[in-house]
Parts: structure tokens; C-alpha cells; sequence
């Protein structure tokens, strides 16, 4: 199974995530029972009313949290909300992996405070985090988690929309997203976005929680058959999208999709041997795959043009190589997604010849067919080895490999 989180418009907060796994199937009893149980770990708060119930939100039906607490609080240590949320998670009896879930959320959004202000952890005190929402959220989403058995599956997300304008709160007003955001997000592989809702559309608490149940970031939905969706309701209202945000189950197809970047400039004024070596080059620093194609541009101009498959990390230096090798003007930068048949790379020995080699092969698997294929510098090094074409040699390997690997 896989998961898919959509924070694509709306963003994220702790109970829209909550109300999103209620409606995918939570026992909403379970729990508001859970989290009732926990209210006595948190002094001087406590909930009057805990509910969960189904909203019209910009014409999407969806679940809101309703909850009324009773607190006279404005702000509280974090250990203090740590140690309330460690006893409810032990004394519901949850899953291992739910109390650790539970624990690296509150140690985030303890983390983040504390690099933002420059203080040891221990002395962090939480403000608007101060509230037992917090506690509700936590605990609540990790029942939820648990009650659906998700801790087990592949869960993805989708870019994090945050809002835009400004945010104000204890410590004053500034841009948003606010510090705590991004120092929660900085050292994840998550993405976020800004949009202009000029509102803050991503919470600390949604951001920690988030990112403590996955670093699975992807651009688009993967190829997969739809299971069942929850929407999850926000309590702001906006007049131009539902504040609501999604969590989509399903079944993913078999194979992966990933996101690359293609690099491309045309070049009419360099030579074969510059084209060759710069392939290799490219290839040096990262490029997944180089491709050269000879056209015709403007006033009948031969042409060269240089693709290159890469991904984000690697676009700067192979930007920088594709202008100093060749002199172009400029490079243009385009995102694709691209689906991936699942491979692995093996290494086996064989004895060809009377002589033992080392051969390194790809497997790939699809729709029940399972196929291989050598590498080629291997491929190469053998047949001068044993003085035979690559094609015999090719045949040659193959039958071993099959015989050996039962292929």
C-alpha cells in the first residue's frame, strides 16, 4: 500500500491531518477516548468537548475537529508537554513505532524552538504551542496512525503549501513562514511553497508531525489505484480553495517514479572531439544520461543539440560545465517526471575460458518478467580478455548467468 499526503493547497495542521486519517477510517472513538485518557498527564487544562464532525468546506465535504477546552495557560515548558505526551502514548499501550512517532514530534518542535532562541532544550517554553491541542494533535494523530496500521506502509508527500504575507504571534511579527517552520523543514527532503493566501497555512505542529512520519518527498501522485481518501478540514475559511487537506490510499503500480531535471542548449560551432569529451565530463559530474542530436536551427544553420538528465543536486555544476566546454549563451532548465521498472544491480563470478572474471549484471523486473542485462565496460573487458566479439561474448555470459541465477 502507499500514501499519499496532499498539503499541495491548503497546508497542514495537527487536527487537519487528524480529522484526514478519521475519514480515511480512524475509530473516531477510539480516539477521542484515547485522547480524553490524556487529558489528566497536562494540569490545568482540560477538554470540555471533543468531537469529530462532517463540514461542507468551500463545497467539499469534509471532517472538522471540534473541540472546547477549559485553560487558563499561556505558556508551558516544552518537557512539560514531552512528559505529558510520553505518558499517554505508554499509558494507552500504543505501538513501538507509535511511541517513537509520538516522541520525535514534540522533540522537533522542542528542537526548532530551541535553535530559533539560542537556548538548551530543556529550557524551551512553548506559547501558542502551549495549549493542550498540542497534546491533542500528537497523541491523537498517533492512535490514529496506529488504528489504521500506517506506520507500516510507504507514505509520500506532496510540496507543503505555507501561506504567504505575514504572521504574528508572542515573539511579534514577521515574514511567513515563520523560523520555527522553516528550521523544522530545513533538514528534511520535504518541499514547501509559498502561495498567496497571506495567511499562515502550515502550522509548527502540522510541520513537526509531518515530518516525523515522512521525508518522502515527490512532485506528482505516483501511478497508483485509488483505495479510499480522507479530507481533513482546516478551521480558517478562504474564499478562493477549500481549506482542506487530503490523504489519498491506494494501491502503487509496479514501478517508481521520480523527478529529474533536463538540461539542454543548442551548439552550432563545436567540434565532434568537444562533443565526445564532454560527455564523458558530464557524465563525471553526476549526469544520468547525456543525448546529442544533430538538427537544423535558423537560416538553415546545422545544429547540435545537448541533453542532459540529471537531478537537483547536480543542475550548478553541470550548468557550469555545459557553458565553459562549449561557449553557449545559455541553458534551458525543465522538471520531468519520469517512471522507473524496478532494477538491481548484481555482481557474480564466473569462470569463462579457463579464467575467472567478475561480472556485474542489472535485473529488471515487470509484470512477472524478469530480464538482465551486463554491464557494458565489463562486457568489453572480457571479450579482449578471451579475444571474442562482444556479441559472442555477450551470448557466452548470458548462459552462464541464466544456469547460475535460475533466470
Amino acid at each position: 500500500m502507499v500514501i499519499v499526503i496532499d498539503p499541495l493547497v491548503a497546508g497542514i495542521s495537527g487536527d487537519m491531518l487528524l480529522c484526514s486519517l478519521v475519514d480515511l477510517g480512524a475509530d473516531k472513538n477510539k480516539i477521542i477516548s484515547g485522547i480524553k485518557q490524556s487529558e489528566k498527564f497536562l494540569s490545568n487544562s482540560t477538554i470540555k468537548k471533543i468531537d469529530f464532525q462532517k463540514i461542507q468546506k468551500n463545497g467539499v465535504q469534509s471532517i472538522q475537529l471540534l473541540l472546547e477546552i477549559n485553560e487558563d495557560v499561556h505558556e508551558r515548558k516544552g518537557s512539560e508537554i514531552k512528559k505529558a505526551i510520553i505518558d499517554s502514548v505508554n499509558a494507552l499501550e500504543l505501538s513501538d513505532k507509535g511511541k517513537i512517532f509520538a516522541e520525535s514530534c514534540i522533540d522537533t518542535l522542542i528542537s526548532s524552538e530551541a535553535k530559533i532562541h539560542g537556548v538548551p532544550e530543556d529550557s524551551v517554553h512553548f506559547h501558542e504551542a502551549s495549549s493542550i491541542d498540542t497534546l491533542v494533535d500528537i497523541v491523537g494523530i498517533t492512535i490514529a496512525l496506529d488504528n489504521l496500521k500506517l506506520f507500516d506502509e510507504k507514505i509520500l508527500c506532496l510540496p507543503i503549501s505555507v501561506g504567504g504575507g505575514t504572521v504574528t504571534f508572542s515573539h511579534g511579527t514577521m515574514s511567513n513562514p515563520a523560523s520555527a517552520i522553516l528550521e523544522i523543514f530545513k533538514n528534511s527532503d520535504l518541499k514547501i511553497k509559498g502561495n498567496n493566501a497571506n495567511e499562515e497555512l502550515t502550522t509548527p505542529t502540522g510541520a513537526c508531525i509531518l515530518t516525523s512520519l515522512t521525508n518522502n518527498a515527490i512532485d506528482f501522485y505516483p501511478s497508483m489505484k485509488i483505495d479510499s481518501i480522507g479530507y481533513g478540514a482546516g478551521q480558517k475559511e478562504f474564499d478562493s480553495f477549500s481549506n482542506v487537506l487530503k490523504i489519498v490510499r491506494g494501491t502503487e503500480n509496479n514501478f517508481e517514479i521520480d523527478t529529474v531535471k533536463i538540461l539542454e542548449t543548442n551548439v552550432d560551432d563545436v567540434s565532434g572531439e568537444i562533443l565526445g569529451h564532454l560527455i564523458e565530463k558530464l557524465m563525471d559530474k553526476g549526469a544520468k544520461d547525456v543525448s546529442i542530436y544533430h538538427g537544423i536551427t535558423k537560416k538553415g544553420r546545422p545544429t547540435n543539440l545537448v541533453s542532459v538528465i540529471c537531478n537537483d543536486e547536480h543542475v550548478d555544476e553541470l550548468v557550469d560545465t555545459l557553458v565553459l566546454e562549449t561557449g553557449t549563451l545559455g541553458v534551458r532548465i525543465s522538471e520531468s517526471n519520469r517512471f522507473i521498472v524496478p532494477r538491481s544491480i548484481h555482481e557474480i563470478s564466473l569462470i569463462l575460458d579457463g579464467q575467472s572474471f567478475q561480472v556485474h549484471y542489472k535485473k529488471s523486473s515487470f509484470k512477472g518478467k524478469i530480464d538482465f542485462k551486463i554491464e557494458f565496460d565489463d562486457l568489453k573487458n572480457i571479450s579482449n580478455l578471451i579475444n571474442k566479439s562482444i556479441k559472442e561474448t555477450d551470448s557466452l555470459l548470458r548462459k552462464e548467468i541464466e544456469k547460475l541465477e535460475n533466470l
